[in-house]
C-alpha cells in the first residue's frame, strides 16, 4: 500500500475515533455516574431509596432520541426514558401509565400516530414508560399486600429520579411532569395524582371507569349478548343511519329486558355493531378474582329464590354446558394461531388501553394454550367456562376456558403448574355454569344512590328488588388498580378523556368523577379540571378502528389534551371548556351543534338533499353534502375523505369549503352502478395550527348516510 494512501487512511480512522469517542463516551456517562446520581436522589418512599442506570444510549427511531434504562435496586421495578435533544426539549416530560403493571418497553415500535415516544419529542418532552413494579400474573389471582406499589409507588418514583437525571442531562432546571394513561391506567393514574405531591404537575387520565365499573360493565353486556346475539343485527339496523331508530322493535319480553338493563346501565347502544368480535374482553382475566372472592354466590344463583338460575328462563337452560370428555391431543400456541384458535398479541397492544387484557395470563412457549377433545363440543353461545380435571395427576384442579370451537377448547389464563400435569387420555369435566352465573351478578350488587344508573334495580322505595351479596366487589377491584378510591382531591390540573361509544368504561363514568372532583374544588373546578367527550369513539387508544366507517381514534384529543394541559399548567392558557351533556338512562347525551357542545372535537352532519336515507335506482348519481363545525378557538378542519364502498379506505377527497370561524362545507358527488345497500361515511379532521401533515393532534369525526339501490 502506497505511503500516500496509508496516511489517508490513519487521518481518516483518527477522524472517526475523534467522532465515536464522545459517542462511546455519552453512552457509558449515565451508567458510570449512577451511583452518583442516586445519592443526589432525595425520596420519602425507602423502597425505592436505591436508583441505578444501566442503559444509556442514542437511538435513531422512532425518532432521535437518548434512551435511557434503570431500575431500583431490591425492587422489580424498571424504567424507560426517552430524551430528546437539548434544541427540542421544553422543561417537560409525559409518563404513559398502562393499564395494569407489565413491561417498560411497551411503546418502542409504534409509528405515526400511535407513536408516544415521538409525540412526546415532539412536544418538547421526554417519555417516561415502567414495568409499574413487575408484570402481574393474572393466572395466580391473589390479594396484594401493598397494592399501592402497582397502583403508583413505582410510577411515581421512575418519575422523581427522570428529573434527576434530566437535570444531569440539560442543566439544572424546573421540570414539569405530566401523567396520561388508560381504562385500568386511567385508575393508576388518577390514583397517583390524587396521593403524591410533587411528582406530577398534571394528568390526562381517559376512557376511565367507576368505582363500580368491573365487573358489572362486563356482566350485563354478557347477558345481552347470550340473549340478543340472533336480534342483534335488526337491532343495529335500526339504530343506524336511516334506520327506525326503534331498536326494541321485533324482541319479545326477556330481549326487551336484556337490551333495557344494558342500556339504562350505560352500554352505548351503537356499540353493538362489534357483537361479534368484542367478546367478553378484560373479564377474561376478572373471572377467577370474582370467583375466589365470592364463591357462595356461584351456588345461590342456582338454588336461591330471587336469582335468574334458581328459576331459570328457556334461553339460560339452553346455554348452559355440562359435559365430560377426554383429551386427545394438547396444542401449543404456534398451532393454535395456525389454526385460527388464537391471535397473537403485539407489543403495541400489550400496552393499550383497550387490548392489554390479551396478555393478561396465557401460556409461552411449548406450553399448550388449547385442547382437543375427544368428540364435539355443542354448537352455542360459549363466552367462557371451567374445566375440570377428573383424572390423572391434575385431578381436582379447575382450568379456565376462553373458547369452544368443535372439538377444541382454548384456555383463559391458566397456572403453567397445572398445565405440566395434564396429559392425552385424561378425563375432563367442561361446565360453564359459574360463567352464566356471572351474567347477572349486577343485579346483586347494587351500590349506594350516588350511582343512579343501579336505580332500575331498586323498588319504589329505593331497596334493591334483588337478594344481595355481603360484599360488592367493584371497589376492590378499585383498589387493587389504583391503590385506593378515587376522590376527586388532587394537586395540579387535569383533563380527562371519555368516549361516548365506549363499551368498556361507559360515558357517565367521566360524569362520574367529575362530580368527585366538583364536591371537593366547588367553584374552582373549571381552574383546574375538565372533561371531554369523543363521540364515535370507543375505548381502545390505538389508532386502527374495528371498523373505520363507524367509530374514530380519539388518539388526537389525548395528544391535544396532553398539549394544552402542560400550557395551561407552565403558562397559564386556558384549555376549551369541558364538553356539554345531560345523562338520561345511563346515556351521556351531548348537543348537536360545536359551539353547544364545546370539548374540541368538529361535529359533522351529513346528508342528502338533507335527508339520512335514500332510496335510488341504479345508475343514478347523488350529491353528498356535509355541514362540519368546529368548536371555538379549536383550529380547523385539515381533511374530509369519503367511504363510498364500506372498505373503511376513505379514498375519495371532498373539497373543503370555509363558512366563517368555526364552520366548513363539503360537497362531493357519487354514482351508485351496484344493486344493494350501503352506507357512504365522511371522516373529518380538525387540527389546532391547521397542520394537514402532521401525524398528531388530529382530532376525528364522522358521519354517514344510508343509501339503497334498486
Amino acid at each position: 500500500m502506497e505511503k500516500g494512501t496509508i496516511l489517508l487512511l490513519k487521518q481518516a480512522i483518527f477522524a472517526l475515533t475523534l467522532f465515536y469517542i464522545p459517542f462511546i463516551k455519552a453512552q457509558n456517562t449515565l451508567p458510570s455516574q449512577s451511583a452518583v446520581l442516586a445519592k443526589s436522589f432525595s425520596i420519602k418512599d425507602t423502597l425505592f431509596k436505591a436508583p441505578f442506570i444501566d442503559v444509556d444510549e442514542w437511538r435513531e427511531t422512532p425518532v432521535k432520541h437518548r434512551y435511557v434504562h434503570g431500575g431500583f435496586e431490591g425492587t422489580n421495578t424498571r424504567f424507560s426514558l426517552y430524551f430528546p435533544s437539548k434544541e427540542q426539549y421544553q422543561g417537560r416530560f409525559f409518563q404513559y401509565i398502562t393499564p395494569f403493571p407489565d413491561n417498560e418497553n411497551l411503546s418502542q415500535g409504534a409509528k405515526g400516530e400511535d407513536d408516544k415516544i415521538g409525540f412526546s419529542i415532539s412536544s418538547g418532552a421526554y417519555f417516561i414508560e415502567t414495568n409499574g413494579g413487575g408484570k402481574v400474573d393474572f393466572a395466580k389471582p391473589s390479594p396484594s399486600s401493598d397494592p399501592s406499589v402497582g397502583a403508583y409507588r413505582a410510577n411515581a418514583a421512575s418519575a422523581q429520579f427522570s428529573k434527576v437525571i434530566a437535570n444531569h442531562i440539560f442543566g439544572t432546571h424546573r421540570t414539569y411532569g405530566y401523567c396520561f394513561g388508560g381504562s385500568g391506567g386511567a385508575y393508576r393514574t388518577v390514583g397517583g395524582i390524587e396521593n403524591t405531591e410533587g411528582v406530577w404537575d398534571g394528568a390526562v387520565p381517559y376512557v376511565l371507569g367507576s368505582p363500580m365499573a368491573i365487573p358489572n360493565v362486563f356482566s350485563v353486556r354478557m347477558n345481552a349478548m347470550r340473549i340478543l346475539n340472533d336480534k342483534f343485527p335488526q337491532i343495529i339496523d335500526a339504530m343506524d343511519a336511516g334506520g327506525s331508530g326503534d331498536m326494541y322493535s321485533g324482541l319479545n319480553e326477556e330481549e326487551k329486558q336484556a337490551l333495557t338493563e344494558a342500556t339504562k346501565l350505560g352500554f352505548p347502544p351503537q356499540s353493538w355493531f362489534g357483537y361479534k368480535t368484542m367478546g367478553i374482553h378484560g373479564f377474561i382475566a376478572l373471572y377467577q378474582g370474582v370467583t375466589m372472592a365470592d364463591r357462595k354466590y356461584f351456588d345461590d344463583f342456582w338454588k336461591v329464590k330471587g336469582h335468574l338460575g334458581a328459576n331459570p328462563t328457556e334461553s339460560l337452560l339452553k346455554a348452559r354446558l355440562q359435559k365430560t370428555s377426554t383429551i386427545k391431543a394438547i396444542i401449543a400456541i404456534d398451532e393454535a394461531v395456525k389454526i385460527g384458535l388464537k391471535e397473537p398479541i403485539t407489543e403495541g397492544e400489550r400496552g393499550s388501553a383497550d387490548l392489554a387484557w390479551k396478555s393478561m395470563g396465557g401460556t409461552e412457549g411449548a406450553m399448550p394454550v388449547a385442547y382437543q377433545l375427544e368428540d364435539l363440543m355443542p354448537n352455542i353461545n360459549f363466552m367462557g367456562g371451567d374445566l375440570v380435571i377428573k383424572s390423572g395427576a391434575a385431578m381436582g384442579k379447575t382450568i379456565q376456558l376462553a373458547k369452544l370451537e368443535g372439538d377444541k377448547i382454548v384456555f383463559g389464563p391458566v397456572d403453567p403448574a397445572v398445565l405440566a400435569k395434564i396429559k392425552v387420555g385424561d378425563t375432563v369435566f367442561i361446565d360453564n355454569s359459574n360463567f352464566l352465573a356471572m351474567q347477572t351478578y349486577h343485579r346483586h350488587q347494587v351500590p349506594g344512590k350516588e350511582y343512579k344508573v343501579w336505580d332500575q334495580f331498586r323498588d319504589t322505595e329505593g331497596k334493591p328488588i334483588y337478594p344481595q351479596r355481603p360484599m360488592i366487589l367493584g371497589p376492590l377491584f378499585t383498589r387493587g388498580a389504583a391503590g385506593v378510591l378515587p376522590t376527586g382531591k388532587f394537586n395540579g390540573k387535569m383533563i380527562l378523556v371519555c368516549s361516548l361509544w365506549d363499551r368498556e368504561a361507559f360515558a357517565w363514568q367521566g360524569d362520574f368523577y367529575r362530580e368527585k372532583v366538583k364536591a371537593n374544588l366547588g367553584e374552582k373546578t373549571d381552574d383546574n379540571f375538565r372533561l371531554w367527550y369523543t363521540d364515535h369513539a370507543l375505548h381502545g387508544d390505538l389508532s386502527k378502528q374495528e371498523d373505520p366507517t363507524r367509530t374514530v381514534s380519539y388518539l388526537g384529543v389525548l395528544q391535544q389534551a396532553l398539549r394544552d394541559l402542560s400550557a395551561w399548567v407552565e403558562k397559564g392558557v386556558t384549555p376549551s371548556p369541558s364538553t356539554a351533556y345531560k345523562i338520561e338512562d345511563g346515556q351521556v347525551i351531548v348537543p348537536k351543534m360545536a359551539t353547544d357542545r364545546k370539548g374540541i372535537q368538529p361535529v359533522v352532519d351529513l346528508t342528502i338533499k338533507g335527508s339520512k336515507r335514500a332510496d335510488i335506482k341504479q345508475g343514478k348519481t347523488l350529491t353528498f353534502i356535509a355541514t362540519v363545525d368546529v368548536p371555538t378557538n379549536s383550529g380547523k378542519i385539515i381533511a374530509a375523505d369519503f367511504d363510498f364502498d364500506g372498505s373503511g379506505k376513505f379514498s375519495t377527497s371532498g373539497k373543503i369549503v370555509t363558512k366563517n370561524s368555526t364552520t366548513a362545507e363539503v360537497k362531493v358527488k357519487q354514482t351508485f352502478t351496484q344493486k344493494g345497500t350501503f352506507f357512504p361515511t365522511i371522516r373529518v379532521a380538525s387540527q389546532r395550527e391547521g397542520d394537514a401533515k402532521t401525524a398528531f393532534t388530529r382530532i376525528q369525526n364522522l358521519d354517514r348516510v344510508r343509501v339503497v339501490v334498486h
